[in-house]
């Protein structure tokens, strides 16, 4: 009878250290906070690798383990966790990703566990991007901006106006000058739309589209009026009147027009930020290529970003010490560590200064002068959101810069389709 008591003591024992072994004490009465990164490119797990390291040593009994996620799997993989009761402590991922999950209830509200150095380095219009219902569920640390990629020697040879972030070019220039380079079977842009939504309508920013339009009852419903129809005319003319851009390209992702920009098929690739590491590392010897502020509208060079985000599980036992872990990956030089790493942009003022961020090399001058202009992408709070863009506005726009349907059609579908979906998730 002893022995079959020690016995189911002992199994008790292992149920007991399994269930709170997750986050939870670790060697000597210790904690272990879990942070799942989604860093992917060499320098940018190395930056995250070294800072947990620097972490561990100065804080022995506040252990961070790293965990490696993916950014392809990361919603359907944080959702089963959260509901499976093992989500990581700290949680990397995208302010537009952060919508069903704060409204879920499995991020905790940040307002009262951040110090108010970060609170205050973070600029408002970064802030909104990871708040939903009042409550702020991440921390914006990294962003990007879409820049023009120009074939530098092509653009000098033309004799064009060069734009720059204090006189970038209107929408109308930017289409004149895509025609002015065009010829000869090359191309003045290439426009990789495959997923087309996001980047039309951060891009719209700029002349004052804004889609999303929140009624004093709360509810959104989808417009598309005369300032969202700038972007969306002049990518489809210059595909299918001008034929200034190749509509090959249309279907394609960033990375695969490259080998055409390197082989002199098209002046110029709108793309992200970030995308200037490829080009660095796959450029052939001798291709001078450069970066070029978007074009702008009524509203100047504003466009919209979901930044890369910050949160703690709502079930964390140790959101205090999580906050803290957060707060020391996010001191300033500790932020310019993850945007070199990561080739994006700090949020944090103070990171924005340093003068690794102002250099000539890799046009890092150019990106960090839009830093201002960055604003929250009007799909941040809309829910609903996902199914719209991929059952709706997906085809539709897809349909419409190929030159398949009009802007009527176009409209119909945005907004008559669109809002239908809306409706279900806001009854």
């Amino acid at each position: 009878m002893r022995t079959r008591l020690r016995d189911v003591l002992a199994v008790f024992g292992l149920l007991l250290a399994a269930c709170t072994g997750g986050s939870g004490g670790g060697s000597g009465g210790g904690i272990t906070l879990h942070f799942q990164s989604l860093a992917w490119q060499q320098e940018s797990v190395a930056a995250n690798k070294e800072l947990v390291k620097e972490w561990n040593a100065a804080h022995p009994d506040i252990k961070v383990e790293y965990v490696q996620g993916s950014w392809d799997s990361v919603h359907d993989q944080l959702l089963t966790s959260f509901e499976g009761g093992e989500a990581p402590d700290i949680i990397h991922d995208a302010s537009d990703d952060l919508a069903d999950f704060a409204y879920g209830g499995y991020l905790a509200d940040l307002r009262e566990l951040l110090p108010e150095r970060l609170k205050s380095d973070i600029p408002q219009h970064s802030w909104e991007t990871a708040t939903f219902g009042g409550g702020v569920y991440g921390v914006p640390f990294l962003q990007e901006p879409r820049v023009l990629i120009a074939n530098a020697t092509w653009l000098r040879q033309s004799g064009v106006r060069i734009p720059t972030p204090r006189k970038p070019w209107t929408w109308h220039e930017f289409r004149t000058i895509a025609k002015q380079l065009t010829g000869n079977g090359k191309y003045g842009v290439a426009w990789p739309l495959r997923e087309p939504v996001s980047a039309t309508l951060n891009l719209s920013l700029s002349t004052g589209g804004q889609m999303f339009h929140r009624g004093e009852d709360g509810k959104v419903t989808v417009r598309f009026d005369a300032a969202d129809e700038v972007v969306p005319r002049t990518v489809r003319d210059e595909v299918n009147t001008d034929q200034s851009a190749s509509g090959a390209t249309l279907g394609m992702g960033g990375s695969d027009t490259l080998p055409g920009f390197f082989g002199g098929k098209y002046a110029m690739v709108p793309l992200g930020f970030s995308y200037r590491q490829q080009i660095a590392q796959q450029a052939p010897k001798g291709f001078d290529w450069q970066v070029l502020p978007a074009p702008a509208g009524a509203d100047g060079l504003t466009q919209g970003v979901s930044p890369q985000t910050l949160s703690i599980a709502e079930d964390s036992p140790h959101k205090k010490e999580a906050a803290e872990f957060i707060d020391f990956l996010l001191q300033p030089k500790n932020m310019v560590r993850l945007a070199l790493g990561d080739w994006m942009l700090p949020t944090g003022t103070e990171a924005l200064k340093d003068p690794a961020l102002h250099t000539a090399k890799d046009d890092w001058a150019t990106g960090t002068a839009l830093a201002a202009h960055l604003r929250s992408a009007p799909t941040q709070s809309v829910r609903g959101y996902p199914e719209w863009k991929d059952k709706v506005a997906t085809p539709a726009f897809q349909e419409y810069y190929s030159g398949a349907i009009d802007l009527g059609e176009l409209r119909q579908r945005l907004v008559k389709d669109g809002n239908l979906v809306l409706a279900r998730y806001q009854r």
